[in-house]
């Protein structure tokens, strides 16, 4: 074998040892590094800037939460001896395991209300559903949309999001129908009142759900979308949607992805971020089986595969992005089943997770 073609295959080999799967040349090489957690990952979660691991069980100094740093050789975690995060916020007739939504722009909060057991999917661990949905205005006004008995909101957490550039947010829901499976809805304040602005078709058959992975403006056209998976647990679909005034159109499908783990109560499986340095932001969420990290982008309108992270057990957690060395750039954190975690990032990583 000639040297060219020896340094090419030596090349090309490395690439597949550090995970780099860009479509494209000069697409960016991703890697990732693990840390075995003894205790087992419960949860990863947010506190300020930082992110904490919940173990399964006390570690080190008795602590359930430890604060994950990277140095030179890896990850490491900083015990959190007595550490408890503060109560939730509450609202009346809230549903138990709901979130409150925040917005700045003509909806001050909203929160899922009313809960229910007439659906009985019990995708998000429990079959207490939403039967309405509160928002409360800037001027401290609220309103209030019931659902007839043969809907819910199968969702914990109303997103407040301009999806129309209107610079007044929506508010992003999932929405179920006994009958025919779940959608998703845009709701907003028209007049006096809280309405149904539009909404996908539904999946079609009961007890089928879907999960939103995130928003932003993945073609690059200026305007912002909201990215679906549709049944995440059955072979889910990737979709792309814009939402106008004149209603939500798809503008993308794409199989073989999921973003939730049934019965878990964690929707965060996925993170919107710019992987291949563009300017453009994309997407990483778990594959269908959960064992890769897929990250892959809608620039232009056409979806691409940017790199591939395998593994050899399932993303169990939400997926957190966090920029450990301040150079602008986004990194991931994410548990498998097995209790490591994962860190992944853009560049080649002394030691790469296999």
């Amino acid at each position: 074998m000639g040297k060219a073609k020896l340094a090419a295959t030596l090349a090309f080999l490395a690439a597949l040892v550090s995970f780099g799967t860009g479509a494209e040349a000069g697409a960016e090489t991703w890697t990732s590094r693990a840390l075995a957690v003894p205790e087992g990952i419960e949860a990863l979660v947010r506190n300020g800037r930082d992110v904490l691991v919940r173990s399964r069980r006390p570690g080190a100094e008795g602590a359930l939460y430890h604060r994950v740093h990277r140095g030179a050789d890896g990850l490491f975690l900083e015990p959190l001896a007595n550490f408890e995060f503060a109560a939730p916020e509450n609202r009346e007739d809230m549903l138990p395991d709901g979130e409150v939504g925040y917005g700045r722009r003509g909806i001050a909060e909203a929160w899922l209300a009313a809960p229910t057991r007439r659906y009985g999917h019990g995708v998000l661990g429990d079959a207490v559903e939403a039967g309405a949905i509160v928002a409360i205005d800037e001027n401290a006004v609220e309103r209030r949309l019931e659902l007839e008995g043969d809907k819910v909101f199968e969702d914990r957490l109303a997103r407040l999001v301009d999806m129309d550039g209107d610079g007044r947010d929506e508010i992003v829901v999932v929405r179920s129908d006994i009958h025919y499976g779940a959608a998703l809805a845009v709701l907003g304040i028209v007049g006096d009142e809280l309405h149904l602005l539009a909404e996908t078709a539904p999946i079609g058959t009961s007890h089928r759900w879907l999960n939103p992975a995130g928003f932003g403006d993945f073609d690059g056209d200026g305007r912002i979308e909201v990215a679906v998976v549709i049944t995440p647990h059955i072979g889910g679909t990737l979709e792309i949607y814009e939402y106008t005034r004149a209603g939500i159109r798809r503008e993308a499908s794409v199989h073989g992805f999921s973003n939730h783990v049934m019965g878990s109560r964690e929707l965060a499986m996925s993170v919107v971020l710019d992987a291949d340095g563009d300017g453009t932001v994309d997407l990483a969420l778990p594959s269908a089986s959960r064992r890769d990290l897929r990250l892959v982008a809608f620039s232009g309108g056409v979806f691409r595969d940017i790199a591939t992270l395998a593994h050899d057990a399932a993303i169990q957690t939400a997926i957190r992005s966090i920029d450990f060395d301040s150079d602008g750039r986004r990194e991931l954190l994410y548990g498998l089943s097995d209790g490591r975690l994962i860190w992944s990032g853009p560049g080649r990583a002394p030691h790469t997770e296999k």
